[in-house]
């Protein structure tokens, strides 16, 4: 119910929004003054379809191409030791936060990192890397699959996704919108839709873009913080702040990497960049925990 509420919402902001930006810019009185015949209601409607609609695809199709680009294999059967202990503490947690049992899975990378994603939080996949199990002990890989269960438990994913829904919207309307405004306005095309809208609503699509991508990495740090709570409170504070300290360790020996593009918004551990990383900085998650 509250996931239906949010994006109830989220509509309902963007509705609102793109009316008062009208409103203050004087953007429909100057198209209606130069004779534009722009159906505003209509197209906001079709990049919302649009928008929403690439953003849930991917959250439904986000397992597969998680096992695809990881290369995670998905344990069905136990067959050693450390896969018995995988599974054993993925139940554990998973129950203790109160979700369904996800799938679990290794991928092959030496260096150490974890991600979860799915379309609910009753079908989930969580996958740690083979170089985890083998470099951190047990209360570290513990936390970390925890921090992970904390991202399901707290339906990040299904977040996301609406953000990413109201910005796909954002980018896709307020492109068009300059390109009408370039062609009609500012070349004086009349003739239908002329190579000004086109190449105009491209190079915004790529501008507005990049500022989407910024407004999804803040909100990828914030859930980040969350996440260590979560981690923190199904394993113990001592054993996050440890496995971070541990990834930090690793990150100054140059032993880190992160995961695909499209996945590190997932992982425990991410891009350290600045506006566009998806992870805060190792440094300040430690902190937030010790406080």
């Amino acid at each position: 119910m509250l996931r239906i509420g949010l994006f109830l919402l989220t509509n309902l902001a963007v509705l609102v929004l793109v009316g008062i930006i009208f409103n203050l810019l004087g953007i429909q009185g100057i198209l209606d003054a130069n004779g534009v015949d722009l159906n505003l209601p209509g197209l906001l409607l079709l990049c919302a379809i649009f928008g929403f609609g690439g953003a849930f695809i991917s959250l439904l199709l986000s397992k597969t191409i998680a096992r695809t680009t990881t290369r995670t294999r998905v344990i069905e059967q136990p067959q050693t030791a450390d896969e018995q202990w995988l599974v054993d503490t993925v139940r554990e947690l998973s129950k203790k936060a109160g979700i369904g049992m996800p799938e679990v899975g290794i991928f092959p990378m030496p260096q150490a990192n974890a991600f979860a994603t799915g379309w609910n939080r009753n079908s989930a996949l969580v996958a740690v890397s083979a170089g985890l199990l083998q470099r951190f002990n047990r209360d570290e890989a513990r936390a970390v699959i925890g921090h992970e269960i904390g991202h399901v438990a707290n339906g990040d994913m299904v977040t996301l996704a609406l953000i990413q829904g109201v910005l796909n919207t954002f980018v896709m309307f307020l492109a068009r919108l300059v390109g009408f405004f370039v062609d009609r306005v500012v070349l004086r095309n009349e003739q239908g839709l002329g190579i000004g809208y086109f190449v105009t609503s491209i190079a915004m699509d790529i501008l507005f873009g990049f500022f989407a991508m910024m407004v999804v990495a803040w909100f990828s740090r914030r859930r980040e913080y969350r996440a260590d709570t979560a981690g923190a409170g199904l394993a113990s504070r001592g054993a996050m702040i440890s496995a971070l300290t541990h990834l930090r360790t690793e990150a100054e020996a140059g032993r880190e990497q992160p995961l695909p593009s499209n996945m590190k918004a997932f992982g425990i551990f991410g891009n350290m960049g600045a506006l566009m990383a998806s992870h805060p900085p190792l440094e300040d998650r430690i902190a937030a925990l010790q406080k």
